[in-house]
């Protein structure tokens, strides 16, 4: 069945057989760990509802920003609600994320268009959560009018950690661009293209760090669970947001290792090699 004769209100075996085929199903270093969880599994009946108007698959991806941006904008709201509510949001775009996709399958629409558009999702959303932590401790506190140092060095460091987000982020993009302008191949989506040798200090070291996947944390959904997580804290203390402060303390020194970490893995792996 071709794209032009497929029909305008598929069933579910239909839109799976096309829209989550076993290559996308199989996508581990690029589906979210959720996706054999649930995701996949409610997705396609989300697709199902778009596939039947008229919207096109770059206009799904468009409502994936918005709730993407929208897990920053429910921060800013005080108390426990602003965190449950970037929660909320951040499931949204996860399934937006999935569906666009499915979309562009079903209808045969797939374009670097939609895959940059993507990509504009994911970084604006991830780089935006943190000044939004940082503007959420400093209204919450009113630092602005108490004290302007406090409330300034919370907003550097909230860029810093966007910075550093979307700097993680943009290594693996740097991989593709490196390979594109060298003559090499796309890299394959497996394990074994990005394999670091066990035997070496690196390799041991990223067998260790499996234990504790901190690299995980910078996912929008990962984000927006620990603003969530230190909200209660902060709630159950009866200290204002003790607990955001503290997850902004973490999360700066964290992620530059991280990203340290990501380098001296990339160089080691067969990635960049001929």
């Amino acid at each position: 069945m071709t794209s032009s004769n497929r029909p305008a209100r598929p069933t579910l075996e239909q839109l799976r057989e096309v829209a989550q085929p076993p290559e996308v199903r199989s996508r581990k270093n690029a589906e979210h760990w959720t996706a054999e969880l649930y995701l996949r599994h409610i997705s396609i009946y989300l697709t199902s509802v778009l596939v039947r108007t008229g919207i096109s698959a770059n206009g799904v991806t468009g409502l994936m920003i918005l709730s993407g941006w929208a897990i920053s904008a429910a921060l800013l709201v005080p108390g426990i609600w602003g965190p449950l509510l970037a929660v909320f949001f951040s499931q949204l775009q996860l399934y937006f994320d999935c569906s666009d996709g499915e979309v562009a399958r079903w209808r045969g629409t797939q374009s670097p268009k939609g895959i940059f558009l993507d990509k504009i999702g994911h970084y604006t959303t991830e780089g935006l959560i943190p000044p939004a932590l940082a503007l959420r401790i400093i209204l919450d506190l009113g630092l602005l009018d108490t004290d302007p140092a406090s409330a300034y060095l919370h907003l550097f460091l909230g860029a810093v950690l966007a910075l550093l987000i979307v700097l993680n982020k943009a290594q693996n993009e740097m991989v593709h661009a490196s390979r594109a302008l060298a003559g090499l191949g796309k890299l394959p989506d497996t394990a074994e293209a990005k394999a670091v040798p066990t035997a070496s200090l690196v390799g041991r070291l990223r067998r260790v760090a499996r234990f504790l996947p901190f690299h995980r944390v910078l996912h929008s959904v990962e984000m927006s669970l620990l603003v969530l997580a230190a909200s209660i804290v902060s709630l159950v203390a009866g200290q204002a947001e003790l607990g955001e402060r503290w997850l902004l303390y973490i999360l700066v020194p964290g992620v530059m290792f991280v990203n340290l970490g990501h380098f001296v893995a990339i160089m080691a792996s067969p990635r960049l090699r001929k």
